[in-house]
């Protein structure tokens, strides 16, 4: 890492959070951050709005809604508006994981079910072979990916047919589409990532991390997967029809006090993302030559949260350590 790099850290408001950073979002380009003590502030408005009666395990976004799970058994809507609804509830069970697909539709965890929630129409469930370890809907058409012990089941939850389960031992956590829906990555208990080319089943194995793989992003044209795990950010490449079988990924900013990446998030248009440390530093990196724009310096707080607004004009993070910035270009 350059010892010097560009910085922008004077141009980024901060803001102190009641707890933890669970989650940071941008709904219809309003900036809203989740504690996780179960808040949402608005720091655009000075608003906050309570959200859980305990601790939220897992939140996702999709620019237009927010939506929390919490040790509360509740899944939370929350709207750039700052409303807030309640999707469902499974009493005396935790919420831990939770995605988003089109026209509303929403699928969570509790334990080993998956559920899923359309805008319209009758709420399914699924129960997989161990607890859900992670969850994702397709790019296209109404199917769910949801990680376990053993690999991933493939479930059509309008569909009679049992899920197409792919095979792979060990506990597989978070997983996700490539954005062409041709490949599955899945990321593993141990430090490692493992993935499955959907057109014949082909295994991917990503492996040589020092640390268990918790954050995992593709880039908006889909020809990188960006992923956290190491002293450094480590891009897998998929632009080609094999995807990272037989390559070697490329590495980019290093962290010079030898901190591992916490966090790594998308520019949501052009070839640039946001990093995250164990030791508070947020980096902007640009993917073509590694240039990079210090965001936040180091304070010993890890970062456990990135996002940034859906036009690319603004990011957000926050840390552990209950505190939150935002910058706007």
């Amino acid at each position: 890492m350059p010892s010097t790099p560009s910085s922008l850290t004077d141009k980024v408001r901060t803001f102190a959070l009641d707890g933890a950073t669970a989650s940071a979002a941008f709904l219809r380009g309003t900036c809203v951050f989740i504690s996780e003590t179960g808040t949402a502030l608005f720091p655009g408005a000075d608003r906050t709005l309570a959200l859980h009666d305990g601790v939220v395990l897992c939140a996702a976004g999709d620019g237009q809604r927010l939506v929390t799970g919490g040790d509360d058994g509740k899944v939370m809507e929350v709207l750039a508006t700052g409303e807030a609804k309640t999707v469902a509830t499974q009493k005396g069970r935790w919420i831990d994981r939770i995605a988003l697909g089109a026209d509303g539709a929403v699928a969570y965890s509790a334990g080993k079910v998956a559920h899923m929630v359309p805008a319209k129409g009758e709420a399914r469930s699924f129960t997989a072979p161990s607890t859900v370890g992670g969850l994702a809907f397709a790019p296209k058409g109404l199917r769910v990916a949801v990680a376990h012990y053993g690999g991933v089941s493939l479930w059509y939850p309008n569909a009679a047919a049992k899920p197409e389960v792919l095979e792979w031992k060990g506990s597989h956590l978070g997983v996700t589409y490539s954005p062409d829906g041709r490949f599955i990555i899945t990321t593993m208990q141990e430090p490692s990532l493992h993935g499955w080319r959907l057109a014949d089943g082909a295994h991917m194995r990503m492996t040589g991390y020092p640390a268990r793989v918790k954050s995992f992003e593709f880039t908006h044209d889909g020809k990188w997967l960006a992923s956290s795990g190491s002293t450094e950010v480590v891009l897998w490449p998929f632009a080609t029809k094999d995807g990272p079988i037989g390559k070697q990924p490329s590495m980019l900013a290093p962290s010079a006090s030898g901190g591992r990446v916490t966090m790594v998030a998308c520019h949501p248009k052009d070839p640039v993302m946001a990093c995250g440390y164990d030791d508070g530093m947020v980096l902007m990196v640009r993917l073509t030559d590694g240039a990079e724009i210090l965001l936040r310096a180091p304070d010993a707080s890890p970062v456990s949260a990135i996002a940034w607004r859906k036009d690319g004009g603004a990011v957000a993070f926050g840390t552990a350590g209950a505190s939150a910035g935002l910058l706007e270009f």
